[in-house]
């Protein structure tokens, strides 16, 4: 049983490195195909700066949180399933993903609203 239980915990670490990863590729791709068709004006270098700042402390953020609450956050957040489908895909009441899902992103904007007043102290 323990030897499931370390797989499972195995294979969720990789899914959620894949997702942060496809995330991050998708978010660059998107700004780039942006500024490249004439849409939109091409970020500034002090906007990629402070958005690649943002998402550092975010990503750092979610590292953060307990699992049971980062899988659900990356499930819903990341990947874009409703509440519904990531009960079915965790075998959990959708009520416990709805919970765990509003104590997640709260406990991240608490974060990051606290790294952001820090930064603006120093």
């Amino acid at each position: 049983m323990r030897d499931r239980e370390r797989f499972r915990a195995w294979l969720v670490r990789i899914a959620w490195r894949l997702a942060l990863d496809h995330r991050r590729s998708q978010g660059r791709r998107e700004r780039l195909e942006l500024a490249v068709s004439g849409h939109a004006a091409p970020p500034s270098v002090e906007q990629m700066a402070a958005w690649r700042e943002f998402e550092r402390h975010l990503y750092r953020a979610m590292d953060e949180l307990p699992e049971k609450l980062r899988i659900v956050v990356v499930l819903a957040g990341v990947e874009g399933y409703d509440t519904r489908e990531v009960a079915a895909l965790l075998g959990l009441p959708e009520g416990t993903v709805k919970s765990r899902l509003y104590a997640a992103r709260k406990q991240l904007a608490e974060r990051l609203r606290w790294i952001a007043s820090d930064t603006r102290v120093g």
